[in-house]
């Protein structure tokens, strides 16, 4: 099993940052690949970001491509999503996932570990 909690949402204007955290524990979380992905109400959650187990390989949703960064600690089991040039857009909740797979990294039913959600308001 592994425990998911992430933090750094909040309201924010259109063209700001913020840096989302999400704390692994459990199992050994540099054996994971980790994803983010973000919901809005009465829609699908989307993938917006990946990582892999070592940080070497990254994937970005074409949506946040070029804005959004995503990266690991693997000694403080720690992964972050860095948002920068935020849009009224981005709004939704975001969750950080943990999957031992490394096939289709975009894909949600791969990843059998989430956290609670946090969430992010970009303001017009």
């Amino acid at each position: 099993q592994v425990q998911l909690v992430e933090s750094g949402g909040g309201l924010v204007q259109a063209g700001a940052s913020l840096r989302l955290s999400c704390a692994a524990s459990g199992r050994t979380f540099s054996g994971y690949n980790m994803g983010w992905f973000r919901q809005t109400p009465g829609k699908e959650r989307e993938f917006v970001a990946a990582i892999s187990w070592s940080g070497g390989n990254t994937y970005y949703a074409d949506s946040v491509k070029g804005r959004f960064t995503i990266s690991r600690d693997n000694a403080k089991d720690t992964v972050y999503l860095q948002m920068n040039g935020l849009k009224p857009e981005d709004t939704a909740v975001y969750y950080c996932a943990a999957t031992p797979s490394s096939g289709e990294v975009h894909n949600r039913r791969l990843y059998p570990y989430w956290g609670q959600g946090t969430q992010v308001t970009v303001s017009s």
